[in-house]
């Protein structure tokens, strides 16, 4: 892996140090406690088809109010936390050009902290949210493929970042309201040719969830060409 080998090449040149607040850690560790302790840190109860925040003792049966109507391709959503503080920083510091190693550290870091919710999904697939090719040629890399790659790697599970597709270069979705996002991004993902997604459980992973609308449309493309179920995890809930 690209992270093995800069980390090798870093470790022989300098102390270990925090990659994301740059301090010096006693051992190899990507984070530092301080940021790993916030980063892994949730607080909240959490709707498990939608992953926002609920009361402790709500009825969540058929969701939260926020989701409740909403009709969602994916079965459920689990999360690592809040969009908020340390992890907010660290996903924005992802989006960046050279957020690469970044994404890398922290899917590790995921993996390893959720790794028996992770295997309570048995997986057979793990795939990430494609980036449209024009987004990704201008930031090289897509973070949500760094996050799956780390994920599928310790669940020892096929990671198929090739079999979904982003074929329309929609425009951002932080300045639409619900609708217009569902509009934006209808038809925007398909299955590629040669998939074998037939029955299969697919572990879909993005790094932020806001209205649920990507990963729906993104789950509806999976499923038309044939997964039984798909389960999604995220970094964040906004």
């Amino acid at each position: 892996m690209l992270l093995e080998i800069i980390r090798g090449l870093r470790e022989l040149a300098f102390p270990s140090i925090c990659i994301h607040c740059h301090t010096l850690v006693p051992d190899s560790s990507h984070f530092c406690t301080t940021c790993s302790t916030a980063l892994l840190a949730d607080p909240h109860s959490t709707c498990p088809r939608c992953a926002s925040n609920v009361g402790a003792f709500m009825d969540l049966s058929k969701g939260c109010p926020r989701c409740r109507d909403e009709k969602y391709q994916f079965e459920r959503v689990f999360r690592l936390g809040e969009y908020e503080g340390t992890l907010r920083d660290v996903v924005l510091s992802m989006k960046q050009p050279t957020g690469a190693m970044l994404a890398e550290c922290l899917g590790l870091l995921w993996a390893q902290h959720a790794e028996a919710r992770f295997r309570e999904v048995r997986a057979d697939v793990v795939i990430p949210i494609p980036l449209h090719w024009s987004r990704y040629w201008k930031r090289r890399y897509n973070q949500s493929q760094a996050l799956s790659e780390a994920i599928a790697d310790r669940l020892k599970v096929a990671h198929c970042p090739r079999w979904l597709r982003r074929v329309l270069a929609t425009p951002e979705q932080t300045s639409l309201s619900g609708t217009e996002r569902r509009q934006n991004l209808r038809g925007a993902f398909r299955a590629a040719r040669g998939a074998d997604l037939k029955g299969k459980t697919v572990l879909l992973i993005d790094d932020v969830l806001t209205t649920g609308t990507t990963l729906n449309e993104a789950s509806r493309a999976l499923r038309e060409a044939g997964a039984a179920r798909v389960i999604v995890a995220i970094l964040a809930h906004r």
